[in-house]
């Protein structure tokens, strides 16, 4: 006999690891994924503009210019929106966090068709579907990381 075991007595089995859980409140993770997505949408502005891209798209005859506070805007303001809502209504039914994800990413993924019809350069329709795809991976992630929790 060892002097690690004790005379009739079972092995113990280790603790189980408690799940990983998202410390960040609701309002934190909301933020959170808002900054995210300006901050990697600008950095793909930031590439597009450098790479030679004009960055201008026409609608109907008139120049419409992709500004930094333009992506800005676009990456934050749905993303508050849409997650912001989802948030409010998990509050009520979690499975609305699901619901959401698949909603959200979605509706990212079809609004790509619309950069991809623009009359605009080639760079341009690139980063701005992109810019589309980041939103989308962002709601996703912010969702999935508060369904976690």
């Amino acid at each position: 006999m060892s002097s690690s075991t004790v005379s009739g007595s079972a092995p113990v089995a280790p603790a189980a690891v408690p799940a990983r859980r998202s410390r960040l409140a609701w309002w934190k993770l909301l933020a959170a994924g808002a900054v995210g997505a300006a901050v990697v949408n600008l950095l793909v502005f930031a590439v597009a503009r450098a790479a030679g891209a004009s960055l201008v798209v026409m609608d109907r005859g008139q120049e419409h210019p992709v500004t930094t506070g333009g992506v800005i805007a676009s990456s934050v303001v749905p993303l508050l929106a849409g997650v912001g809502a989802a948030l409010l209504l998990a509050l009520w039914k979690p499975v609305f966090l699901r619901i959401a994800q698949w909603v959200g990413g979605g509706l990212a993924l079809l609004s790509v068709a619309g950069p991809l019809m623009s009359d605009t350069d080639g760079g341009s329709v690139a980063a701005l579907a992109l810019m589309h795809v980041t939103l989308g991976a962002a709601v996703v992630a912010v969702l999935e990381l508060r369904r976690r929790r």
